[in-house]
């Protein structure tokens, strides 16, 4: 029997839809297809792409290197359509998800948790006796 789930519990077609949407995503927007000022000049990562059960809706999470996040997030939020068109042509799903965008939050906790194992209190720790 096949496995429709990963050990987390999550589908693998979702995951795998959700990996093409990123795939997509990030090829339009590192060739710079998008024809609007702030995308084109700056760097975007698409880091993961989360789709709704239902696959009506993808949530891609997104971070400005080098750049104004907020800027950047208003700047896809206003291609949303052109940007959902362009998956459309390169997937064949019945559906092809409504983009949303949000902020990728974990380059800034891997960040500060290396911050912490950075520390002189917990490097003692981790030292040899």
């Amino acid at each position: 029997m096949r496995q429709t789930q990963t050990p987390e519990g999550k589908s693998v077609r979702l995951l795998r839809i959700g990996e093409q949407v990123r795939h997509v995503l990030a090829g339009v927007l590192g060739r710079g297809e998008v024809r609007d000022p702030v995308l084109e000049t700056h760097i975007v990562s698409v880091s993961e792409v989360r789709v709704s059960p239902d696959l009506r809706i993808a949530t891609a999470f997104v971070k400005a290197l080098g750049g104004d996040d907020d800027e950047v997030l208003a700047a896809l939020k206003r291609n949303a359509k052109y940007l959902r068109g362009e998956v459309a042509r390169s997937m064949s799903t019945k559906y092809t998800p409504e983009l949303k965008f949000r902020l990728d939050e974990s380059y800034e906790e891997a960040s500060r948790i290396d911050k912490l194992l950075r520390d002189p209190k917990v490097a003692r720790d981790l030292g040899e006796d």
